[in-house]
């Protein structure tokens, strides 16, 4: 029987590539739940802006409108993986509230369209590079050194979370992946691997990893 997992989003018909990802590699995605009790894992998928007021910023401008209860959903789903040890796999607006739930601030605005290319481009096409960082548990699961990563966020990491370590920065400057250094596995990446996990094998690499975490426990 396929271990569950919840999976979090709030549009419909963008969580399937998410959900595909996640059967790919064995696992049964549960979605929305209001509690991690019975589940293995947990996954926070992209979406719409984090609420500022959550790291004490009014909006900008450009700030999409804050989607309250799938942030307080996420906040606790995700502080109870974390108090139970859970596997952690975050994505894009996953990563941003990984970053939130930690005491991290965002930078509610790119002003660099490097990273936010969106749907005319195929799954397999790389938008820009990233660089992965040496002795990071994201470098062990796909290497270190320079990688190609799709991107469709204007947001970014401003200020890091008490506890996070950084694992891999755009060409630009832009922090693409962090981590909890001191659990079993907490990763989040800013870009998009489920649009590329059965064409680009490290991307896939990441759900293979995030499945086997799940499956030790």
């Amino acid at each position: 029987m396929n271990k569950r997992v919840a999976v979090t989003f709030n549009e419909p018909d963008r969580v399937v590539a998410y959900e595909a990802a996640l059967a790919g590699v064995g696992l049964e995605p549960v979605r929305n739940p209001e509690s991690l009790e019975g589940l293995a894992g947990l996954l926070l998928t992209g979406g719409t802006d984090v609420n500022p007021a959550l790291y004490g910023e009014a909006p900008h401008p450009e700030t999409q409108p804050s989607d309250d209860q799938r942030d307080a959903l996420e906040i606790r789903l995700l502080k109870q993986a974390l108090e139970m040890n859970l596997p952690v796999l975050a994505i894009c607006r996953g990563l941003q509230l990984f970053n939130v739930v930690h005491g991290g601030t965002l930078i509610q605005h790119l002003e660099n369209r490097l990273h936010e290319k969106r749907t005319d481009l195929p799954v397999s096409a790389d938008n820009h590079t990233a660089t992965v960082k040496p002795e990071t548990k994201l470098a062990a699961i796909i290497g270190s050194g320079k990688i190609a990563v799709n991107s469709r966020h204007h947001q970014a990491i401003k200020k890091v979370g008490e506890g996070l370590r950084v694992s891999a920065m755009s060409e630009d400057g832009v922090i693409e992946a962090v981590e909890r250094p001191d659990k079993a596995f907490a990763v989040a990446v800013q870009w998009h691997p489920e649009d590329r996990c059965m064409v680009d094998a490290r991307d896939r690499k990441l759900f293979e990893s995030f499945a086997a975490a799940v499956e030790q426990l």
